[in-house]
């Protein structure tokens, strides 16, 4: 391997969204970066904050731009929160903002959904939000209730702009009653605990590429982790440059990072 920095690296979590394609089409490398991955006898796992969609629906995404890859290879954060709840806070109720596809994977994951008195409200990228569902989570959360958002990413990039995100809707509950969430994906602990117990490796043996500074660098950064900013997304090299956030190693895309290694 060309680059010392990623001798250990195991598992290379890769964001979708501005670092494997852009408006429906995959970014030019991309599937030269997963075989050279291959060739090196590593490995990658797709992950992604957006909790308003499941693994169905982004395979299904990638398969329409020609990339197959198994069921296990596509990881949301939907999926860390599941497992937070079953592992810690089994059979509690669970008041939950979310569509049809969140709350599919709730109930294939066993939580108890509930429409009233809830033992912990759990807050999603819903895209079928409604003032009364707000409304009542905020009375929810107020009265106790443990408090969990699945990510905080306040935009949602579509192809004419972008969508209000779970963080915004954080943003809109923190003003009403004060509280704040825990917050299971990236650039959180709670994504780092679930992926290295997945895969059944350390952090050392994990890095995190992606185009957005507060998610896919800073749970590097946070966690001591390795991270590859590619600037085929959200993050130009000006915003970098002015940025905290440091990252392990910077490239234009994933076919240079692909020539790195």
């Amino acid at each position: 391997m060309g680059d010392p920095l990623f001798e250990k690296t195991k598992y290379f979590i890769i964001d979708m969204d501005g670092t494997f394609y852009l408006d429906g089409n995959l970014i030019d490398g991309a599937m030269d970066f997963l075989t050279r991955v291959k060739e090196l006898g590593k490995d990658f796992y797709f992950f992604t904050n957006n909790s308003s969609n499941n693994v169905a629906v982004c395979r299904e995404k990638l398969r329409k731009m020609g990339c197959e890859v198994a069921e296990d290879k596509v990881i949301i954060s939907s999926h860390v929160t599941t497992d937070y709840l079953n592992r810690f806070h089994k059979g509690k109720t669970v008041y939950l903002l979310g569509n049809e596809r969140l709350t599919a994977d709730f109930e294939a994951a066993g939580i108890p959904l509930v429409n009233a008195a809830p033992d912990i409200v759990v807050l999603g990228f819903d895209t079928t939000l409604t003032y009364q569902k707000l409304w009542d989570a905020c009375r929810y959360i107020a009265d106790g209730a443990l408090y969990i958002a699945t990510h905080p990413d306040l935009n949602c990039p579509t192809a004419d702009g972008f969508m209000p995100d779970t963080g915004s809707m954080i943003a809109m509950i923190r003003a009403s009653t004060g509280k704040e969430p825990l917050v299971m994906g990236k650039p959180h602990r709670y994504t780092v605990d679930y992926l290295t117990a997945y895969l059944g490796c350390t952090r050392e043996e994990l890095c995190f590429i992606g185009d957005r500074l507060e998610t896919d660098i800073l749970i590097g950064q946070k966690h001591n982790i390795p991270s590859v900013l590619v600037l085929t997304g959200v993050t130009d090299l000006a915003a970098y440059e002015k940025s905290e956030i440091r990252a392990s190693a910077v490239e234009a895309s994933l076919k240079s990072f692909a020539a790195r290694l």
